[in-house]
């Protein structure tokens, strides 16, 4: 009896050792990145986890599903805490996500499914390296700026659209600002990096262009 006693808790040891692995590989992935929640958070996470869903199995034989189901809830609030507004979008979506994911990964390690783990943490390094690149040329030709310009008189709006179409950008008139001297104008452009670069040249040189910012 004492042997099985043994032998069931070097498994548990081993499990936890192999969750403390899988969520440092993938927080070196995140730490290499400089996001907000790094090397220690992912291990931690994947750990905890873990032996939350041993403690689970152990302690809660009639309902062994209670205490790993508020894992998920301890968790959302944990992503929500790396969640935050940047200057013209949401960061840290992904590093949420990703601790979520990491959750469920030291959930299955827990559980004593090892393979379906290493598979899951692939899949996570997968989708964090090598997809960010995809990403990447999907946002180079499809890159959507918001622009403020200034011109002196409301014929310049018109002309300010006839230079979008000329670089082949879809635009969008979002605010319009009058003052006394001039109007600023926010557009919404869309279009390939470098037809936002080229227009971005254009518009130091033009004439009718008082002043301009993007963003």
């Amino acid at each position: 009896m004492e042997f099985l006693q043994d032998h069931s808790v070097q498994n548990e040891l081993l499990l936890i050792l192999i969750s403390v692995v899988l969520g440092l590989l993938i927080g070196a992935e995140r730490e290499y990145r400089n996001k907000s929640a790094g090397l220690r958070t992912f291990i931690l996470v994947c750990f905890g986890s873990c032996l939350f869903t041993i403690l689970s199995i152990k302690i809660g034989i009639g309902n062994p599903d209670r205490l790993a189901a508020n894992i998920i809830t301890g968790i959302g609030f944990l992503g929500a805490g790396v969640i935050f507004k940047g200057d013209n979008k949401i960061d840290g979506i992904t590093t949420a996500t990703t601790i979520w994911a990491t959750a469920s990964i030291g959930m299955a390690v827990g559980s004593g499914y090892v393979y379906l783990s290493m598979l899951g943490t692939a899949l996570v390094l997968l989708i964090l390296s090598a997809l960010i690149y995809l990403q990447e040329w999907i946002d180079y030709r499809h890159r959507i700026r918001e622009y403020r310009i200034t011109v002196a008189k409301k014929e310049d709006i018109s002309y300010c659209e006839k230079v979008f179409k000329e670089h082949h950008l879809k635009y969008l008139l979002v605010k319009l600002q009058y003052t006394k001297d001039n109007l600023s104008v926010t557009w919404k452009l869309t279009g390939d990096h470098k037809d936002h670069d080229q227009i971005i040249r254009n518009l130091i040189d033009d004439p009718k262009i008082i002043a301009y910012q993007f963003f």
